[in-house]
């Protein structure tokens, strides 16, 4: 099962997230794509952690993710990425946005694993002024429409609460 879960920021959709994850009774591997740029993500990256259930397996990959997920693709295993925009963050400032998105979308057919896909929303609001944050906006809501074709689930977490857009689990 691949579940791709959106929300804005502090919305629930981590929460939700790891909550599905436990529920699969499978061996959890958290991928973690933030790096502590500054005290104030130090401080969310420290709160992910104390929340997150210490016997999942933790992977920090800010940019390779498609290896990740390929190197940890065991049926008996739930694979959570959080988040897909900060990766998406971290691919744009490093120039290899459009390597690293082909590579990750093509593994995503490969896995046996399941798969569940935290991101932000960020296109419900104005057009940015800036041309990096328009580029942002644009191609993370080109990933979310191609994830969400690839998944069987898709959900919107709004005040904590699980909106379900797509249920393909039951068929």
């Amino acid at each position: 099962m691949k579940q791709l879960i959106l929300g804005g920021a502090r919305s629930g959709k981590s929460g939700h997230a790891e909550a599905s994850a436990h529920a699969t009774g499978k061996q959890v591997h958290y991928i973690a794509t933030a790096t502590a740029g500054d005290t104030e993500m130090s401080q969310r990256i420290a709160h992910h952690r104390a929340r997150r259930d210490p016997q999942w397996t933790l992977h920090e990959e800010p940019l390779d993710l498609h290896r990740v997920l390929r190197d940890n693709n065991r049926s008996e295993n739930c694979l959570l990425v959080d988040c897909l925009t900060l990766w998406l963050s971290n691919c744009l400032a490093a120039d290899c946005w459009e390597g690293k998105r082909d590579r990750f979308v093509d593994t995503l057919d490969t896995l046996e694993a399941d798969l569940i896909l935290v991101s932000n929303e960020v296109g419900s609001g104005i057009v940015p002024l800036g041309e990096l944050s328009r580029r942002f906006v644009d191609e993370a809501g080109w990933l979310h429409q191609t994830l969400a074709r690839h998944c069987q689930r898709v959900t919107l977490v709004c005040a904590g609460l699980p909106l379900k857009l797509k249920d393909e689990s039951a068929t």
